[in-house]
């Protein structure tokens, strides 16, 4: 177990906005929830997966809903803590750490809010290793565990549980009309897990991965070098395009922010055009009609500058933009992963191809 530091929390807001793939939420509001408490003197643990107990109870949580609403309508820290104090009402025991269902995007440190309101530790690991737009999107749910159950808070006061489903797709079905219902914005506590089941079905160190990322990128601009180069050194990831963004269109429908924009190429990309289609994150990348890139590789759409993320709900007319591939989780490439996590699970007829074995 390790203390996160203030430097870290600052990285972790850079990374997990990166890997977030243009959703999960900006974690700037949470960055800024932070930043208060740390300065208070409040200080949050980091524990590793391997140091879970196997009967260990860790509580995994998130806020749902569409990017967009989560800018015009912020969330209290307090809200994610009592979805977790509500499902250990619901179960009748305490839990003894909580983790992010994604290190993509806001959701990457709604945990370590939960943690400071609860007094436990964030245990070092998500189920996406980037975000998703959907429940039946995780690790724990390619490893065929319980998807229920789960709770549901919003901002009026409104608390629900769903006690019971069939499915991972009937828990998002559920779960996504309570969701809409509420605002599009509820503070979750998704399906608890246990220790041996962390440690089996998680995605590991995704927290720390997402700090180290972060600093790459703080250390870069701090020496004027290139953040985008770090940042494929960092991850081993793939340069796709730079461009300037000329088309956005979305629209928030059923809790999620869809759409898509076109980014027309600058520099070595000058006189061609790709679009990328969105359902909260960025899902598939076009070039002259044909799929260049796609889910589950993680899409990160980014300043070409700053190197920072820009999200889905953030992308706007005239930005400057660099787009790039990184490596995706090792489970979600298997077939029952690419059930969940591939084109086809977003509607698209397509084959998934990674960029990475090309």
């Amino acid at each position: 177990m390790r203390q996160l530091s203030p430097e870290d929390i600052e990285a972790l807001s850079v990374g997990a906005w990166i890997l977030g793939t243009g959703g999960g939420g900006s974690p700037y509001h949470a960055l800024l929830n932070l930043r208060r408490f740390y300065n208070d003197g409040v200080r949050i643990n980091l524990i590793d997966p391997d140091e879970l107990h196997d009967d260990d109870a860790v509580a995994v949580v998130s806020v749902m809903g569409a990017p967009l609403v989560f800018q015009e309508r912020l969330v209290d820290s307090r809200l994610i803590a009592r979805a977790v104090s509500a499902m250990e009402e619901h179960l009748g025991r305490k839990f003894r750490a909580v983790m992010p269902v994604e290190i993509g995007g806001g959701n990457g440190m709604q945990s370590l809010l939960a943690a400071v309101h609860l007094k436990i530790p964030v245990v070092d690991a998500d189920a996406m290793g980037r975000a998703y737009p959907e429940a039946q999107m995780t690790s724990f749910a390619v490893g065929n565990l319980a998807p229920y159950p789960l709770t549901s808070i919003d901002p009026r006061g409104n608390e629900a549980i769903v006690g019971k489903t069939p499915s991972w797709k009937w828990m998002e079905r559920v779960s996504r009309k309570l969701c809409t219902e509420f605002g599009s914005i509820v503070a979750t506590c998704k399906a608890p897990r246990t220790g041996a089941e962390v440690k089996k079905w998680a995605i590991p160190r995704t927290t720390s991965k997402a700090i180290n990322l972060g600093r790459a990128v703080v250390e870069a601009n701090r020496q004027h070098a290139d953040p985008i180069a770090a940042i494929l050194k960092a991850e081993s990831g793939k340069l796709l395009f730079s461009g300037k963004v000329v088309e956005v269109e979305r629209r928030t429908t059923e809790g999620f922010l869809r759409g898509r924009t076109v980014i027309e190429g600058l520099g070595g990309n000058h006189g061609s055009q790709i679009r990328i289609d969105f359902q909260n994150e960025w899902i598939v990348v076009w070039r002259d009609g044909q799929a260049v890139v796609s889910t589950p590789d993680l899409i990160c759409v980014l300043d070409s500058e700053s190197g920072e993320a820009i999200g889905t709900e953030t992308i706007r007319y005239g930005q400057r933009t660099t787009v790039i591939a990184l490596p995706a989780a090792p489970v979600f490439l298997s077939p029952r992963g690419l059930d969940h996590v591939g084109p086809r699970a977003f509607g698209y007829d397509i084959d998934f191809k990674s960029v990475f074995c090309s």
